[in-house]
């Protein structure tokens, strides 16, 4: 959550990863995992952020969070309302860091929906989780080497990220995440005794859903369904219905052969019918189930006819009697 809303705010202009954060003394003397960083020294935001991703540095995580929100606890203010945004109703922050706190808690799936979060709307992030080895340089000269902790990134095919935790309270914690085809997918393990499991148990759930799952694109914008709807009084006497959105699942190895369609639409319409104009809906089914809707639009569109086009066809109904 302490890096969603520092991706949310680089993302949003509202801080430039080429900032510098002067340390403070609180920053610096945090203690578990840390990037070294020294106290009234100047560091760029986005080298922090780069020691908070990869090597989980609590003292880079509270700079930054001071640098965001002027003190920790205004951040972890806004760490709360983002939860409760989310609806992320089994979790509350009581610090930026994750260290052990009376009242601090969070579950599996709310990792889960943060994780998410984060890769659907600030891949960037991705850029950090996925490096093995890199160091920080400090002002003074000095160098620290940075070893991510997610083993995964390295002995797991395409994993690039996302983030570990531990404290002798939560034991060793992990969500992890990597893309194949197309489909990426997200594991969380919390609460392993020991540090391997946690990476143990993500690679299986990870390996299962890889075999078990694809990711298929059922529909495309501006897929015809071929039917067809009539138009009163219109230039066009029918337009053709089409998929107005997208439409990707994730599906089970043989249930694409099990999905159909269906339409709901209008008997008529009356003119003008404009293109992309939504005039009903198409329903997903798999197994006779429905699984999906998505509007329908009218692939063409029907204007009204003009003066002589709309003499003509009262002429030719009149001749036709």
């Amino acid at each position: 959550m302490t890096l969603l809303i520092l991706f949310e705010k680089m993302d949003g202009g509202e801080i430039d990863p080429n900032d510098t954060v002067t340390v403070s003394p609180n920053a610096a003397a945090q203690t578990g995992s840390r990037a070294l960083i020294d106290a009234y020294a100047s560091y760029p935001v986005k080298e922090l952020v780069k020691a908070t991703v990869i090597a989980s540095g609590n003292d880079s995580a509270v700079a930054l969070a001071e640098k965001a929100a002027g003190t920790e606890e205004n951040f972890v203010a806004l760490m709360n309302e983002k939860a409760e945004k989310m609806g992320l109703n089994d979790t509350h922050y009581v610090n930026c860091t994750g260290l052990p706190a009376q009242g601090q808690y969070t579950c599996a799936g709310d990792v889960a929906a943060i994780a998410r979060e984060i890769v659907v709307n600030h891949p960037g992030y991705l850029q950090y989780s996925s490096v093995w080895l890199d160091t920080l340089q400090h002002p003074s000269g000095r160098v620290t080497d940075l070893t991510n902790t997610n083993r995964l990134v390295r002995f797991y095919a395409d994993c690039d990220g996302l983030k570990t935790g531990s404290t002798n309270e939560a034991k060793y914690c992990l969500a992890a995440t990597a893309e194949r085809k197309g489909m990426r997918l997200i594991a969380v393990v919390l609460g392993t005794p020991q540090s391997q499991t946690r990476f143990d148990e993500a690679r299986a759930m990870m390996d299962y859903g890889f075999a078990t799952y694809t990711r298929e694109t059922v529909a495309e914008k501006g897929d015809l369904t071929g039917v067809t709807v009539p138009v009163k009084m219109g230039s066009r006497e029918k337009v053709d219905a089409a998929v107005g959105k997208g439409l990707t699942l994730l599906l089970r190895s043989g249930q694409k052969e099990k999905l159909s369609f269906e339409t709901e639409l209008p008997e008529y319409l009356t003119a003008p019918v404009e293109e992309g104009q939504e005039i009903g809906f198409v329903r997903l089914l798999l197994d006779g189930k429905t699984v999906a809707r998505v509007p329908a639009v009218a692939a063409q569109g029907s204007r009204l006819p003009g003066l002589l086009e709309g003499f003509m066809r009262i002429w030719e109904g009149w001749e036709t009697r």
